[in-house]
């Protein structure tokens, strides 16, 4: 399973202080730390290994160029650069691109979270979760996969989304609501099979 670490707030507003002064060691280490979160959240939507490559270094290509000039984050590395992901994946191939959906271990963090929505999707075959989460709308399986999937806050997926800390919250609250409701018509399609 991988397991998404990312680092605190403040070691993030450090790294960009640095990053900011020219620091090359700071570059490579925001490189480091999120070059792995980065490429696995453009590889769920991307199914050729090379192109979602190619697209995270463009991300880092993009993130060197906002530290030469004024367009640098000055808040959440990690927000902006998913947000950078975002855009470029758009850029590429539509704002509609749905997310494929690799096996479950891929995405999901690790057994220690007790959140009940992750716990509720380990809980079920990888078929019965892919299926459910692809039936979901694409904004529904973005919030799901950037809040549960790489554990981010609801501002930082706000941030990411372009959209309110509100409309995230009602977003993941319809989502959930739709997975429940999706896996549960499974379940009684089950039954009435058998």
């Amino acid at each position: 399973m991988l397991i998404i670490v990312l680092p605190d707030i403040q070691h993030e507003d450090t790294l960009i202080d640095r990053a900011r002064r020219g620091d090359k060691g700071a570059l490579r280490e925001i490189y480091t730390l999120y070059f792995p979160p980065i490429f696995q959240y453009i590889r769920l939507r991307i199914d050729n290994v090379q192109h979602a490559e190619d697209l995270s270094s463009e991300v880092f290509l993009q993130m060197l160029k906002a530290f030469r000039g004024k367009n640098a984050p000055r808040k959440s590395l990690r927000g902006w650069l998913f947000r950078v992901a975002r855009n470029v994946i758009a850029d590429h191939y539509g704002h509609a691109q749905r997310f494929r959906v690799m096996t479950l271990d891929e995405w999901l963090p690790s057994d220690d979270d007790v959140n009940p929505e992750i716990q509720l999707m380990r809980n079920l075959s990888q078929e019965q979760a892919r299926q459910a989460v692809q039936a979901l709308a694409f904004e529904q399986q973005e919030v799901i996969i950037l809040r549960f999937g790489h554990a981010l806050s609801i501002q930082e997926t706000a941030d990411i989304m372009d959209k309110s800390v509100s409309a995230v919250k009602s977003l993941q609250f319809r989502a959930v609501n739709n997975l429940r409701r999706i896996l549960q018509e499974t379940r009684i399609e089950q039954y009435d099979v058998e």
